[in-house]
């Protein structure tokens, strides 16, 4: 059973940093995508960011030159460095893994104030 468990949110001011992780476990494949969707309140989740196991990776242009994606292939672990972060960031992150099928952590809060 393929379990995520994300951790590193919290609140912030406009302009500082986070950095969120997601430790994923009994995973069967050694090749797999995993990366991070966020939802704001009243919006639909989208796309934040992913990377495959050799390094690829992606960014929503939302989130490009202020967020960075990053795995530990050894510890099943990803995480995502936010930095100058903005009001409209604030949304519940979901990390997700890739393989056969998709898996999804039960989501950490991220809170930027203005």
């Amino acid at each position: 059973q393929v379990q995520l468990v994300e951790s590193g949110g919290g609140l912030v001011q406009t302009g500082g940093s986070l950095r969120l992780s997601c430790a994923a476990s009994g995973t069967s494949d050694s090749v797999n995508v995993m990366g991070w969707y966020r939802q704001a309140p009243g919006k639909q989740r989208e796309f934040v960011t992913w990377i495959a196991t050799d390094g690829s990776t992606n960014y929503a242009d939302s989130v490009k030159g202020r967020f960075t994606i990053s795995r530990d292939n050894a510890k099943s672990t990803v995480y995502l460095q936010m930095n100058s972060l903005k009001p409209e960031d604030t949304a519940v992150y979901y990390c997700y893994l890739q393989e056969a099928r998709a898996y999804w952590g039960r989501g950490t809060q991220v809170t930027v104030s203005s």
